[in-house]
């Protein structure tokens, strides 16, 4: 049996206080409960950057301008390959905010905790933390 191949498209949105918005995933699902950097699954013919573009107006309601490309990560979980686009988004149109009805907050690097993202967000929540 082959393994399901998914791109997911992150943003790890920064306003200009430096803090950062986050959500919380819906119970029910994979990893349910957790906080996580906005994003979504990337459609068949887009783009990593238009898929995350459209998932943040879908998740956030805002428009992200320009966003720029962090890395790339893969995750290997039972029955799927993910691969996991991060890209940093310091300007956009619009306020974000939970428009599925998701817990949402903002806050600086520090309070971000690893243990309470999806264990494939550890690296690019140290590497934020080393870059400030």
């Amino acid at each position: 049996m082959t393994q399901k191949q998914l791109s997911v498209a992150v943003g790890i949105i920064r306003n200009s206080e430096q803090r950062y918005f986050i959500t919380r995933r819906p119970q029910g699902v994979h990893m349910g409960g957790m906080w996580e950097f906005p994003g979504g699954k990337v459609e068949e013919g887009e783009t990593p950057e238009q898929g995350l573009i459209r998932e943040l107006q879908e998740e956030t309601g805002i428009t992200a301008l320009q966003p720029h490309f962090l890395e790339s990560k893969q995750v290997d979980v039972p029955g799927r390959l993910i691969t996991l686009h991060f890209f940093l988004v310091e300007r956009w149109q619009g306020e974000p905010w939970g428009r599925e009805g998701q817990p949402m907050r903002w806050l600086p690097v520090d309070e971000l905790q690893e243990d309470e993202f999806p264990p494939a967000n550890a690296d690019i929540i140290r590497r934020l933390k080393s870059s400030r």
